[in-house]
């Protein structure tokens, strides 16, 4: 299954940009990032189908890792071909794009720079193929 990220705004050079790197170098599905610029610009269209698409929103659900672990399992091992994880602009996502989107998941309450939220996300995908992977550096606790 294809990881797909797609986010609003460009991360450069930067060390959040090294710490997205460093992570999803590690995960072992094919993954992939595609910027957009801050507002305007169309999502593009799913690479692989059948797909999901996953949004990282404030009225997200709190997953525990074990729990986004889970998810994904279960959506590659149902078939699922591409697993689109949106972080949005400043301005998050309107009730629509939220409406359409498969999951909404949440890193707690509180607000993050969408370049943080992005080696969040980058990290918790790396997390979770150790986890199906049965690597002994996630312990549950």
């Amino acid at each position: 299954m294809l990881l797909h990220i797609i986010a609003r705004g460009k991360i450069g050079r930067s060390a959040e940009a090294e710490l997205v790197e460093r992570y999803l170098k590690r995960v072992s599905w094919p993954t992939r990032v595609t910027e957009l610029p801050d507002s305007g610009g169309r999502v593009p269209a799913p690479i692989a189908t059948p797909s999901v698409t996953v949004m990282l929103d404030e009225k997200g659900k709190q997953l525990s890792s074990m729990e986004f672990a889970d998810r994904l399992s279960g959506w590659r091992d149902n078939g699922i071909r591409e697993c689109r994880l949106m972080i949005g602009a400043a301005d998050g996502f309107d009730d629509t794009a939220r409406a359409e989107a498969d999951l909404l998941i949440a890193f707690g309450r509180m607000t993050w720079p969408h370049m943080i939220a992005r080696a969040m996300l980058a990290e918790q995908l790396w997390r979770a193929s150790s986890i199906l992977a049965n690597h002994p550096y996630h312990r549950e606790g």
